[in-house]
């Protein structure tokens, strides 16, 4: 099978990490920071290196703002729920997910807040002026997609951060895309919190994902219960990272987390460049083919990821022809609907190809070589 849908998750993952989650299991298994026992200690010495770990990657002084979640979807839901009140005003990008979207368009429809979509130019990029122009007295939150799944482009957030700044707004970043491969420091994107999974380009284990929270930012938790600390209060304990990490934390997936961080601390810029030269490579050899468009603007700045529609043929039928002849690629609306309505292919969806670290460049020209039989043959 040739793995072209890293950007779903990245596959497969570096064999450190993979010793890492069986060694866990294996020789700790007890609970972290709930027990003063060898085993429970060593487990909680594997989580604080995580978090520091991530805290280096992230340029960040204080390591107890690297909270852990269970994925990307979960930093965003606990970002945002945590910062908005009745009658807040929200702005965001039109490149959202629906981890960003349903969520908002839940507190819309709520009647808690009221929501504006901003609009992009030609390239897909959102403008730091059209964001100047939008924010009022009540803007209490802005968020942005650092790289769209769909597309692949990067939205220049340094400078949409120093708006928000200047009118003092809390900025919160998807890095869903970019966290591994680009800098996405609080400090680097001028955010106030940045949310990413750790089974993309950190290449950990699913079910991880990490906030980092900027030094003012202190949203209400999203969960709240055991943390091992201040047991003898019912109160929520207002410690970092104990406020938002209530239960048992998943030690085998933050310890395989913790190998994929170093690994692509090591790495990042090698990754960033071999992945968007596979990414061009392929766009290259298949830009020419018949009723084939590509989503993306040549001029736009972006990662690792080609999406394309072809002329009379259903996205999901071309993906599930790729993965007959053994290769694996992603079909439909990749979970951002307002994208594929400025694409216009809401109704069509796209098929999307994310090469990853481990792929070689034959392999790249076998998909493109195969997708174009496909359509010749049609």
């Amino acid at each position: 099978m040739i793995y072209l849908d890293n950007a779903a998750t990245s596959f497969p993952k570096p064999p450190q990490v993979i010793r890492a989650v069986t060694g866990a299991m294996e020789k700790l298994g007890a609970n972290p920071g709930r027990g003063g026992h060898c085993l429970a200690l060593r487990a909680g010495r594997v989580v604080q290196a995580c978090r520091e770990e991530a805290a280096r990657l992230l340029g960040m002084e204080q390591p107890e703002r690297v909270i852990f979640t269970k994925n990307c979807t979960e930093s965003i839901n606990l970002a945002i729920s945590g910062v908005l009140k009745q009658g807040d005003e929200v702005l965001c990008s039109h490149g959202e997910h629906n981890a960003v979207m349903r969520l908002l368009k839940r507190f819309a429809a709520w009647g808690q807040i009221s929501l504006r979509t901003l609009p992009p130019d030609s390239m897909g990029i959102l403008q730091p002026h059209v964001l100047q122009q939008h924010i009022t007295s009540r803007t209490a939150l802005v968020v942005v997609c650092h790289a769209s799944n769909v597309t692949g482009v990067i939205q220049p957030v340094e400078r949409l951060g120093a708006i928000c700044h200047e009118n003092g707004v809390p900025l919160l970043v998807d890095a869903a895309q970019t966290a591994g491969i680009l800098d996405v420091g609080p400090s680097a994107l001028r955010a106030d919190m940045v949310a990413m999974p750790g089974h993309k380009g950190l290449l950990g284990p699913h079910g991880t994902g990490i906030l980092a929270l900027g030094h003012s930012m202190d949203p209400e938790p999203l969960m709240v219960g055991g943390t091992g600390s201040a047991s003898e209060s019912m109160l929520q304990p207002d410690l970092l990272p104990d406020r938002y990490e209530s239960g048992t934390l998943n030690l085998p997936g933050i310890a395989g987390l913790l190998q994929g961080i170093r690994f692509a601390r090591r790495y990042r810029s090698e990754i960033h460049e071999y992945e968007c030269w596979l990414n061009q490579r392929f766009r290259r050899q298949v830009e020419g083919l018949p009723g084939l468009r590509l989503l993306h603007h040549p001029d736009a700045p972006c990662v690792g990821i080609t999406s394309f529609v072809v002329e009379g043929m259903d996205a999901g039928q071309i993906a599930d022809g790729l993965n007959t002849c053994g290769i694996a690629v992603r079909g439909g609306l990749h979970c951002a609907p307002a994208m594929h309505q400025w694409l216009g292919t809401l109704q069509s969806g796209a098929v999307r190809i994310s090469p990853g670290i481990y792929n070689t460049e034959q392999e790249i020209d076998d998909a493109a070589a195969m997708l174009e039989r496909m359509l010749l043959k049609r």
